[in-house]
């Protein structure tokens, strides 16, 4: 085995057989209930308080508008002076959110805040009231309160430094629920169980799992993604907590993913091999230039010059010899193949492509 061995699969294969192949997950953990999910909220406010990183009133229309309109509310008059406005401590900003399932009214939950004008930094603002909207234009939240960023910007006469992004913000708990999603949970007498990720397999084995630890529910699996449940005649809420318990060995169809850009490969386990000869060698040219000084005698009348020394080696990778990669029967031997091999994570990219190619490698593979 060459002596030059890459860092990254060794450390990818111990990461990857440490995991036993048949390791059971909860179902909770790959499947949800159809129905109860999060809805997105989105509304539109203002931010004060900031130290001169506000919007520019004068190229950001949006915000002077609003900036006026809610004086107005508040019983100040700035209509007939709008062009005298020039404050800089004020900033328009988009506020998102999340609706958890069953949130009820008087409920908080977080928030975020992005800057939408040309403002440079919200740290230290405060977001005023903003009503936060579903799809259906209701009001299902209200948002309020001071922003914490992660980042920091500091700039002097010749030189800034900036880390993170300071036009990004969050509020803990910053919105009150207003509004209830209604949802009659309870009621069911029969529900969906969605997996996350969609295989027929483990459809299967959540079925024969929920019939056989809860007697008079059948479950039968409808497609590679959907269980239904039957709980006629259950308690619904005792059930499904009983059936989050329960374990099953999930399963997975073969894939290798490849990210060029990082160099990184990540294999699942039933990524199978066939018997395949690879050959990889490298052109190296390396050049050294080391110059060296003519000194001429002193009564020589000459003078001092540098003259060239050129060094030009060439390695055509001569010293690796075609290797035969076995036919992998787990994934433990599959990586060890490859590493034997003695190449990088690059090269490793470009043999799993070419492995491919001659169709040896009996998965999907997906390049990113």
């Amino acid at each position: 085995m060459p002596g030059l061995l890459s860092r990254l699969p060794l450390a990818l294969a111990a990461l990857l057989v440490a995991v036993p192949a048949a390791a059971q997950v909860r179902i909770k953990d790959i499947a949800d209930v159809e129905g109860v999910r999060d809805n997105q909220l989105v509304g539109y406010g203002l931010v004060v308080g900031l130290n001169g990183t506000g919007d520019r009133l004068d190229s950001a229309v949006f915000t002077r508008e609003s900036l006026v309109a809610m004086l107005e509310r508040l019983g100040v008059n700035t209509r007939d002076q709008i062009a005298r406005l020039s404050t800089k401590n004020v900033a328009a900003v988009m506020v998102t959110a999340n609706l958890p399932p069953f949130a009820r009214a008087g409920s908080r939950i977080d928030i975020a805040v992005s800057a939408l004008g040309d403002a440079s930094d919200l740290m230290g603002g405060t977001l005023l009231v903003t009503p936060l909207m579903a799809a259906d234009s209701e009001v299902y939240a209200v948002a309020q309160g001071a922003l914490t960023t992660s980042s920091i910007s500091a700039k002097g006469a010749a030189a800034s430094v900036t880390r993170g992004v300071p036009t990004s913000a969050r509020i803990a708990n910053g919105a009150i629920v207003e509004r209830e999603v209604p949802y009659a949970f309870g009621a069911r007498t029969d529900l969906h169980l969605a997996l996350r990720n969609p295989d027929l397999t483990t459809a299967e084995r959540m079925a024969a799992a929920i019939d056989k630890a809860i007697g008079g529910a059948p479950a039968r699996a409808l497609d590679p993604r959907t269980v239904a449940l039957d709980l006629e005649g259950h308690d619904v809420v005792a059930t499904l907590a009983r059936i989050e318990e329960l374990r099953v060995t999930p399963d997975s169809p073969a894939v290798v993913v490849v990210e060029e850009a990082s160099g990184t490969i990540v294999m699942g386990d039933n990524v199978r091999i066939s018997t395949v000869a690879v050959a990889q060698g490298n052109l190296t040219v390396r050049v050294t230039e080391t110059p060296e000084v003519s000194q001429p005698n002193a009564l020589g009348g000459g003078q001092t010059v540098v003259v060239p020394r050129t060094d030009v080696q060439v390695q055509d990778g001569a010293g690796r010899r075609m290797g035969i990669v076995r036919e992998a029967a787990t994934l433990r031997d599959l990586v060890a193949s490859l590493n034997a091999l003695g190449v990088g994570p690059r090269d490793m990219i470009s043999i799993l492509q070419s492995i491919k190619a001659a169709g040896a490698l009996q998965a999907e593979l997906e390049v990113r």
